[in-house]
């Protein structure tokens, strides 16, 4: 067959000129045609304004956006030269329009630069329906204006200026990304940091709602202590690292808590890398090595006795910034850092000053180990108690302590975290199922808050709650008779003590949910009804995408409840005329995820579930992703009645 048959020939080639590369192949620059691919096109618009404050020639790095999605960012750094280069053409122009165009390909200028070398900017106008670019310097103001990468007005002087700086105003273009937008929050968050990464950068965001302006001189201690929160820290000060090995400058700060995920937010060249990379693996090499020497050299750890990575980063909330020449990234938009030198030189500093620290602060260093320790041995207990018998007593099966200490710590914010928890709706369906007497004696069990069990009052005569926590026992006392600690796995109460019994959103959460709906029952009166309400599936098509989401927010998830599930599970424990209420309720994800359980990289992966979502689970599952990127999920929650037997 002849090259002319199959239609395949030298006029076959197609070589794409200017910017068309861009344009066909979006998500090769930008990593997304979405609101992350958006925010990729703010991150380089403002990285080029950093690297003048890193080059020591800016000191303020302005956002601002309006409601069409338009953004503008100003520095007042040197400005982009406007003198002609060898192609004839005004060097400023040539940076906007000509790929791997700019001053970061060699010394000078910018010795340490974060942006896309050559290609951000060029890729911001192709890729945005309206790009102006504004210089002052050389006692003028110059002027470009390009329309997806088309020039409209030519670069020109159009007047004089005092002072020197460079100003960037866009309109992501919507035939690349239809209406998604960047969200200001997410810009916020990255000035925020910028901020603390280099001192005395003074940095602002303008957007519809208001302003907010960052500047710190802290550090990256102060980047650390804001990641840290509410949490309770295990040390009262962070270990601060500051050196250089060879070529790399390496720059972090350590603060363990008692949360149960760590938080690490890793740079390079104030590029933030969400995915890690060589230099991250340096850490957690680092603190492994040093907490497990210190451990064996104390004799706090048998020989014997593994201590692993992730029980020595279990609580750590870090900060590290590399700085480097050259690093190399994967991909475009450089979310993970390949370079093996970076990874050696962190974990040889971070090793050397943590050692350090451990012999110097030697009751911090205990606090530390041991916790680490505890972590190790309760992985080896939760593993080995999988490997028991069925039929073990559940208390081999659960560590209540990490029950008690998650729950007791998000009760600080606990009405805060999510909408349903206080949603009128659905604890209106909760109190309005019950069919009891006047005078009945309710328990509602991990009572959490007391919402539940407080949306009977009225319709019965005593509300007493149930919950293994201090802190939740404590708030749920502000709204029922009279609050017990203790085990949902092991009820403190006679059978047959209560008329109902209510719950709701936490047998999801509960190693065998069949122990703890046979304790219910055992305390029920014959006759009496058990009210639970219960977030489940939509259906088989989006429970597996759904089981992702949320245990990437919570941990301890690890059952995925379906309807037919929860049918199941009542009946097996003996409860009949079991009827239903559905109730579809709408949840801020944003709001969902921004609690402590939940790490930075997890929240970065949930916002990829509903941005990169399956079309076949979209069609199950509604939910919404608002222009400026704000999340909304519709929930499916059943209400369940059921009775004991008479």
């Amino acid at each position: 067959m002849t090259a002319a048959a199959t239609g395949y020939d030298a006029d076959s080639i197609v070589v794409l000129e200017g910017l068309q590369a861009v344009r066909m192949r979006p998500a090769m620059y930008v990593g997304s045609t979405g609101a992350e691919g958006v925010m990729q096109l703010v991150v380089e618009v403002l990285q080029n304004a950093l690297d003048e404050a890193l080059a020591g020639f800016a000191t303020q790095v302005r956002a601002e956006v309006d409601d069409a999605g338009r953004w503008c960012v100003t520095d007042d750094g040197r400005g982009i030269p406007v003198g002609l280069h060898r192609s004839g053409r005004p060097v400023a122009e040539v940076v906007v329009t000509e790929l791997h165009a700019g001053g970061k390909f060699r010394d000078g200028p910018y010795r340490l630069p974060g942006g896309l070398h050559g290609v951000g900017l060029t890729c911001v106008n192709a890729l945005s329906a309206e790009f102006a670019l504004e210089v002052r310097r050389d006692r003028g103001a110059w002027r470009g204006r390009w329309a997806r990468g088309e020039v409209v007005e030519p670069f020109h002087r159009v007047g004089d200026a005092e002072g020197t700086g460079t100003t960037v105003r866009f309109l992501p273009d919507p035939e690349v990304f239809g209406a998604a937008q960047a969200g200001a929050g997410a810009v916020e968050r990255w000035l925020r940091a910028q901020a603390w990464l280099t001192s005395g950068l003074g940095c602002a965001l303008r957007h519809p709602g208001g302003e907010v302006r960052f500047s710190s001189d802290e550090g990256l201690a102060g980047f650390a202590r804001w990641l840290a929160g509410a949490h309770e820290l295990v040390h009262p000060a962070p270990l601060v690292v500051n050196t250089r090995v060879g070529d790399v400058q390496i720059d972090a700060a350590l603060w363990w808590t008692r949360a149960f995920a760590e938080a690490v937010e890793c740079f390079v060249n104030h590029v933030h890398t969400p995915l890690g990379g060589a230099h991250q693996d340096g850490l957690r090499a680092a603190v492994g090595h040093a907490l497990t020497r210190f451990a064996r050299d104390a004799r706090l750890l048998d020989p014997t006795e593994p201590l692993q990575g992730a029980d020595c980063m279990e609580g750590l909330v870090a900060v590290l910034s590399v700085r480097m020449r050259d690093p190399h990234f994967e991909g475009q938009t450089k979310t993970r850092l390949l370079d093996a030198v970076a990874g050696g030189a962190v974990e040889a500093a971070v090793g050397a000053a943590l050692s350090a620290w451990l012999g110097a602060h030697p009751s911090e260093a205990a606090a530390v180990v041991g916790r680490a320790i505890e972590a190790g041995r309760a992985r080896m207990a939760s593993r080995r108690a999988s490997e028991r018998a069925r039929y073990e007593r559940v208390e081999h099966l659960v560590d209540k302590e990490i029950y008690r200490q998650q729950f007791g710590i998000r009760s600080k914010n606990w009405h805060q975290s999510a909408d349903w928890i206080t949603n009128a709706g659905l604890l209106g369906l909760h109190g309005g199922s019950s069919q009891l007497a006047g005078d009945a004696v309710v328990l509602d069990v991990c009572c959490g808050s007391g919402v539940v069990g407080a949306s009977f009052r009225g319709r019965v005569g005593r509300i007493i709650g149930l919950d293994l926590t201090p802190e939740m026992v404590a708030l749920s006392r502000q709204r029922l008779d009279e609050v017990v600690q203790g085990d949902v796995y092991d009820i403190p109460f006679p059978d047959a003590s209560f008329d109902g019994v209510c719950n709701r959103e936490v047998l999801h959460l509960l190693p065998q949910p069949e122990r703890p709906l046979a304790e219910i029952f055992r305390v029920l009166k014959p006759g009496g009804q058990f009210v639970v309400g219960q977030w489940v599936p939509f259906g088989a098509i989006d429970g597996p995408w759904m089981f992702q989401v949320v245990k990437k927010k919570q941990p301890l998830f690890v059952n995925n409840l379906y309807d037919e599930d929860m049918r199941r599970l009542l009946a097996e424990a003996g409860f009949v005329d079991l009827t239903t209420q559905e109730y579809l309720q709408w949840e801020d994800i944003d709001n969902w995820i921004a609690t402590w359980e939940t790490p930075q990289l997890h929240r970065h992966q949930i916002r990829d579930l509903y941005h990169h979502c399956p079309a076949e689970v979209r069609a199950a599952h509604p939910f919404e992703v608002s222009p400026a990127g704000a999340i909304r999920d519709c929930w499916r929650w059943v209400i369940y009645s059921a009775f004991k037997p008479k």
